[in-house]
């Protein structure tokens, strides 16, 4: 391993006294934190009114996979071209564009549905119509972090942008699920339509001579390539882009698994499916705040979180009652949250700004673009085999991928684990503590 993979956290830029909001200093990025609250809001609106209006549709959780994998399947295809688009033009420029198209997209599916004539392909359509317009707009957003705060805060403010989605998530589903049992899903499509207005308002009313001058990358031959090579040649960036596609894969499919459970296990309806959600989201919102206020990016917390957030979904899949399902799903969003924020963060702070809109492209696509792939498969098997059992496969492969990249990891680093049945003060019951010269080397 190199040197700077060896290294157990990602090199932070030093700064004046870290605080939690810290970034919120910054009038920039309180224009976009503002307007994206607003917005992230109407997202968690619509995203519950989708996965249950596909659900109502068809009775079919495969249904709600085959949606979900449609909105992400353009990350999985056309995710890297995206990242060489916001290497290339102005970011606060694209986020205008895609931030418009997104709005237009919402009301039109408010339309067809408020109308009665919504059908499944329409749905599906519209899944696919935002997935195309995430490929530019993801990269471009998690790269103009940096821009708006400088590399002293960006680990604060993917904090806190990982705190504000998940504050709207406290908002939305129970918004959502109130909205659909009284008036239907529609109303849901059109306040999120609506909502892209506050995001477009606060992008235009930034001081662009506030914003941090980062190199574009120019235009020319093999720059998917050479994001690639870039990314190989590192693994202080491959191995957390690895285990960030196993569980974004197999491990986030929250909307077949819950929607399930709520309809095949409890019998539940569409307030019930919400509070699932806003349970998880106040489990992210903890997580996100007490990343924000973290000092360093450790890759051992971002292994610990990953196979933690895999147990915990395992654990879940059995609850033997209500309450137990219930309990267990905030700690699923703080673990969940923690491992986001700290791959987020740490691929950040590792990554050359010339390639941070490719790297951050290829994190965003592993992440999200596997669940093409991961969706139907889990909505099959939960579909053929029950809520539980697919829960619980899931859970699995995730613990199971973060103790193969820690071991590989540890390996790599020359490291190896320590276990002490008489922990104390100074002392952990599991540490990793550089592995001891070889005898027959040294002889």
């Amino acid at each position: 391993m190199s040197s700077a993979a060896a290294s157990d956290a990602a090199p932070e830029p030093k700064t004046a006294t870290k605080t939690t909001f810290s970034s919120l200093r910054n009038r920039n990025y309180r224009l976009f934190a503002a307007g994206g609250l607003v917005s992230n809001t109407g997202t968690w609106m619509s995203r519950i009114a989708q996965d249950w209006l596909v659900l109502s549709l068809t009775g079919s959780s495969f249904a709600v996979g085959i949606t979900t994998a449609l909105q992400f399947l353009p990350m999985l295809l056309f995710g890297l071209y995206g990242g060489v688009i916001a290497d290339r033009y102005p970011k606060r420029q694209i986020l205008l564009g895609t931030q418009a198209a997104m709005g237009i997209l919402g009301l039109t599916l408010a339309a067809l549905t408020l109308s009665g004539h919504v059908q499944v392909w329409h749905v599906y359509a519209i899944a696919f119509g935002l997935g195309m317009v995430t490929v530019v707009d993801n990269p471009s957003r998690q790269a103009f972090v940096v821009e708006m705060v400088g590399p002293a805060d960006v680990r604060n403010a993917v904090s806190l942008n990982s705190a504000n989605f998940q504050s709207a998530r406290l908002i939305g589903p129970a918004v959502a699920g109130a909205l659909i049992t009284a008036v239907g899903s529609g109303w849901a499509f059109l306040f999120n339509g609506l909502s892209f207005l506050a995001p477009l308002t606060g992008l235009l009313l930034m001081r662009t001579s506030e914003l941090h001058v980062v190199q574009r990358a120019p235009r020319g031959k093999g720059q998917l390539r050479e994001g690639l090579r870039y990314v190989a040649g590192r693994p202080e960036l491959i191995w957390p882009i690895v285990l960030t596609g196993f569980i974004g894969t197999f491990a986030f499919n929250f909307p077949i698994w819950l929607t399930a459970f709520v309809h095949d296990v409890y019998h539940g309806d569409a307030g019930m499916y919400g509070l699932f959600n806003t349970l998880m989201a106040v489990g992210s919102v903890i997580g996100a705040l007490l990343a924000a206020r973290r000092g360093k990016t450790r890759m051992r917390l971002l292994v610990a979180a990953a196979f933690g957030f895999g147990m915990l979904e395992a654990v879940a899949a059995l609850a033997p009652a209500y309450w137990v399902f219930v309990l267990l799903l905030a700690p699923i969003g703080i673990f969940g949250l923690t491992f986001n924020t700290t791959a987020n963060a740490s691929i950040q702070l590792a990554t050359d700004p010339a390639m941070r809109g490719r790297v951050m492209a290829l994190f965003m696509m592993v992440f999200v673009g596997g669940t093409p792939i991961g969706g139907p498969v889990m909505g099959w098997v939960t579909e053929t085999y029950g809520a539980r059992v697919g829960f619980l496969s899931g859970g699995l492969i995730a613990a199971a991928a973060a103790a193969c990249v820690g071991l590989v990891l540890a390996r790599v680093g020359g490291l190896k684990v320590k276990i002490d049945l008489h922990p104390g003060k100074d002392r952990q019951l599991i540490a990793l503590v550089p592995r001891e010269p070889e005898l027959a080397a040294a002889a």
